[in-house]
This record gives C-alpha cells, structure tokens and sequence, in this order.
C-alpha cells in the first residue's frame, strides 16, 4: 500500500510539474505576441521586459509572495501575514500517513506551479503599457506587484481568504491572475497616457501596425498550447481514473473555447470591418482561453465553445471601444484579459451549480478594486520619484536605443 501512496504521489508530482513549464513556455508566447504587434524599433526592450519580469517573479515570488499566498493558517481572512523564503518540502512519513491531510504532490512543485502563475499576470502588463514606458520604472513595479499586490488578492481565494469563504469560484484564474493583470495595466496606462500620433485633435484614431504578425501569430500558438497546463495543471492531481477524466475534459474544454473565440472574433470583425482582421483573430484566441480560465471543467465542450465565442465577440467591442475613449494598450490586454476575465467569472454560473452570480460579482469587484487602486498608487510613487514614460525623442526614436542601446533589427531602417 505505502508503494502505491508513494507512486501516486510521485505522479501528481511529475503531473504538476511538467504543467507548470507549459506554463512557464507561455512567458515565450508573452514575448512573441507583445515583439510582433509593437513596432521594430522597440522589439529589443519589449523582449527584455518579458524576461526581465519572469526573473523578478520568479525571485519576489519565492521571498516573500508564496508565503502571502499559502501563508497556512493566516492572520484573518483579510490579511494573511508575511513570512519569508520556502519551506521545507513533504517527508516520506507524512505522504505515507494516509487520511485527509496527507500531502499527496510535492510543496515545490505546487510553488513551481504558482510562480508560472505570478509571471502570467505580470506579462499581461509589459504589453499594455509597451512603446513609452522607462524600462526600469517597469520592473520596480514588477517587483511590488508580483511580490506583494497579487499574492494578497490570491490569498483571498486561492489561500482560503474571505473571496473562498464567500464561495466566490474561479478554478484557473481568469480574475485572480488575468483580470488582476489587466487592472494592473490599466492603472499605468491611465497614468502613461497613449503614444504620440494614436489619438488626432479631432478624435480620429491612427492605427500602428505591429512590426511582425508571422511572430504574433506564433506567439499566440505558443499561449494556446502553454494553457492547457494553465488550466489542466490547475486540477492538481491526476492519478486516479476521476481525475484523469476531469483533466481530459480541460484539455478539451480549453482547446474548443479558444477555437469558438477565433471564429467568432473573424466573424466579428468581418461584419464591422468588412475583413477578417489576423490580429482580432489572434486577440479571439486569447479571448476564449481567457473566458473559460474560471471553469474550464464542468461546462460541456459544446458549451465552452459558446463561453470562447461570446469572449471573441466582446474582445473585438472592447477593442474598439478603448479606443474611442482614448485608453492606448498596443496589444489589446486590457480587453483580453480584464473584459473578457469579467465574462469568464460570470460564466461560471452556466454550468456550476455550486456558483453564486451575487459572490462572483463580489469577487470581481474586490480583485479589481484592490489591483487597480493598489496599482494606482504604486505606478503613482514611482512616477513621481523616477518618473515612467520616456522622453518624446525617445519615443521617436525607440526604446531599443533609449533603454537597450541596441536594435533587434538593425539592418532594417528605422521607422518613425
């Protein structure tokens, strides 16, 4: 018996593992998506960004984030205590033990899992805020925001804070992870402001193209398959034949929300625009994996599609309407993750009978509002201590320069 608790435990290991660098791999897809639809003069700083917010992630996060997040017994419900660096990891006797309260997955490999999860939400902001912000401003806030503000507002659910207590549900994080990420982004773009020639006197709208779709489109390939360990990982177990089956229902249920957020999206856009717009395509993909993030389990596949295309609808509305009210987010994260994060929480209560519409609304507007007036204030210091945005020549002349001093194509001519 004790070869089978020990094999089991060493499965859902190895499980959580391998899910948590699939979604370590999405970190990549962040990086191509946000390099393809920023021009080529400031490739080289959108893709230190993404690196650079990894490894600060991955460090605040093992300091101090994790213990803020799975603090065990917190101080309330509200505040869970700050403790530092990692525990130690399950003995031998305690998996073997049996009962309830036997571990049956490595604590490490459940950090592995949650530091993945930080970065995510971290990623979703270089993108909104790309082309005018001071690279380092970028990664002080970073600091904070992965050390401090996510793992508190993670803790109220995910650590059994009062959002648990409450019976709000989010299974993957389409709130706690993409919504707190866009509110995070939207916190610094109201402070930014938009890049020069977006918006005309008369209110006219100027496109900037991105400097590579064919990398944008990777990129999103990458995201696409790095959620199913988003969202398949979040099961936490599969050694038995119950949980197999629910993660093969994920894995489906994820795949088919992303594909009805692509077709809707290009219908969508086709009936606006008159084209099937790629970067609404893309943005739809995201959209749908956004939007069944929150439960991903027990809906149908049928029904998941419908969750993903009603994303990839609202994701092209949001689009278009951050526009007009003068919010610049070069890659539409704010739309993606925040809009269609909202739908993804309400979403939960088509097919879990377990969920309440009134504690989903509640934890949508407590995640937001603690992310964004947190992140406010934050963005808010930093501006008026260092500053955030880069001077207008350097705008002009792009941020490689500026903060890289170097071009990621530099056989290439620049663009103005």
């Amino acid at each position: 018996m004790e070869q089978v608790i020990e094999l089991s435990y060493a499965l859902d290991t190895f499980y959580f593992l391998v899910m948590g660098a699939f979604v370590m791999w999405m970190a990549a897809g962040f990086a191509m998506l946000e390099a393809g639809l920023v021009r080529a003069k400031n490739t080289a700083e959108i893709l230190t960004k993404n690196i650079g917010l990894f490894s600060i992630a991955c460090i605040m996060y093992m300091l101090v984030g994790y213990n803020i997040m799975y603090p065990g017994d917190g101080v309330s419900s509200f505040w869970p205590g700050i403790s530092f660096l990692l525990g130690e990891d399950n003995t031998v006797e305690s998996v073997v033990a049996g009962g309830d309260d036997a571990p049956y997955y490595s604590n490490l490999s459940d950090f592995f899992f949650q530091v993945v999860f930080v970065a995510t939400a971290m990623s979703i902001v270089s993108g909104a805020v790309a082309e005018r912000m001071k690279l380092w401003s970028f990664f002080l806030f970073a600091v904070i925001f992965t050390g401090f503000i996510y793992p508190i507002e993670g803790y109220w659910k995910w650590g059994g804070g009062f959002l648990d207590q409450a019976g709000f549900l989010d299974f993957a994080g389409s709130g706690i992870v993409h919504m707190a990420g866009a509110a995070a982004a939207l916190a610094g773009v109201l402070l930014l402001g938009s890049r020069k020639g977006k918006y005309t006197a008369d209110g006219s709208v100027n496109a900037i193209p991105g400097a590579n779709l064919p990398l944008a489109t990777l990129g999103t390939f990458i995201l696409w398959m790095g959620w199913f360990g988003f969202n398949g990982g979040s099961e936490l177990k599969v050694s038995d034949v119950g949980e197999a089956n629910a993660v093969a229902m994920i894995f489906v249920n994820t795949n088919t929300a992303a594909a009805g957020g692509v077709v809707a999206a290009l219908i969508t856009a086709r009936l606006m625009f008159g084209k099937a717009d790629l970067t609404m395509g893309l943005n739809g993909a995201l959209a749908g994996l956004v939007a069944i993030t929150a439960e991903p389990l027990t809906p149908t596949p049928l029904l998941a599609t419908m969750i993903g295309a009603i994303g990839g609808i609202l994701v092209v509305f949001s689009i278009v309407f951050m526009d007009k009210i003068k919010i610049d987010d070069p890659v539409g994260a704010i739309s993606v993750h925040g809009v269609v994060g909202i739908w993804g929480l309400l979403a939960v209560t088509l097919s879990n009978p377990d969920a309440s519409f009134g504690a989903q609304i509640y934890g949508i507007v407590v995640i937001f509002a603690w992310t964004f007036i947190a992140s406010l204030i934050i963005w808010g210091v930093i501006k008026a201590i260092i500053g955030i945005r880069v001077s207008e020549e350097e705008e002009y002349s792009g941020t490689d320069l500026a903060e890289c001093g170097l071009e990621a194509y530099p056989e290439f001519s620049k663009e103005s």
